[in-house]
C-alpha cells in the first residue's frame, strides 16, 4: 500500500508550481481545467515518484464556508541528509521564505526545519 498523491488547495496555482519546480525538482503535468466547475490542477511528481496535486477553484478559500478550504497541516519532504536540510533551508530563507522552525533535532528524533511555502503552508524539510 502507498499514498498515491497529496492534494493541496492553493490561491496562486502558477506561483506554487514554480516554487515546487524550483526548490524540489518536481516534474509538472500539463494544466488540467474542468470548464464546468472552474477547477484547475497540476500533478507535481517528485524524483521518487511521490505526487502532489496542487488545485485551484474559485469557490475554495478559507472563509467561504464551503466543505473545502485552502492548504493542509504540513508536508514533510525528505532531503536525504542533514547537510541537504541545512543547505535548502538557508537558500529558502535567503530568498525570502519564512523560517517557521530552524534546523534542529526534534524530541522524536527527526532532524528538520520548517519553512512556509509562498502561501504559508508548512513544509517540514527532513533527513
Amino acid at each position: 500500500m502507498k499514498i498515491e498523491h497529496i492534494g493541496l488547495w492553493v490561491r496562486d496555482l502558477e506561483a506554487m508550481r514554480t516554487f515546487y519546480q524550483t526548490y524540489f525538482n518536481v516534474t509538472s503535468s500539463e494544466l488540467y481545467h474542468n470548464t464546468k466547475t472552474s477547477f484547475h490542477s497540476y500533478f507535481l511528481t517528485f524524483e521518487d515518484g511521490a505526487r502532489l496535486e496542487i488545485m485551484q477553484r474559485e469557490d475554495v478559500t478559507n472563509s467561504t464556508g464551503t466543505s473545502e478550504s485552502l492548504g493542509f497541516a504540513h508536508l514533510a519532504i525528505s532531503l536525504g541528509s542533514k547537510q541537504s536540510v541545512d543547505a535548502l533551508t538557508n537558500v529558502l530563507v535567503l530568498e525570502g521564505y519564512e523560517l517557521l522552525s530552524p534546523c534542529r533535532t526534534t524530541g522524536d528524533g527527526y532532524y528538520e526545519s520548517v519553512i512556509a511555502d509562498p502561501e504559508g503552508n508548512r513544509l517540514e524539510l527532513t533527513v
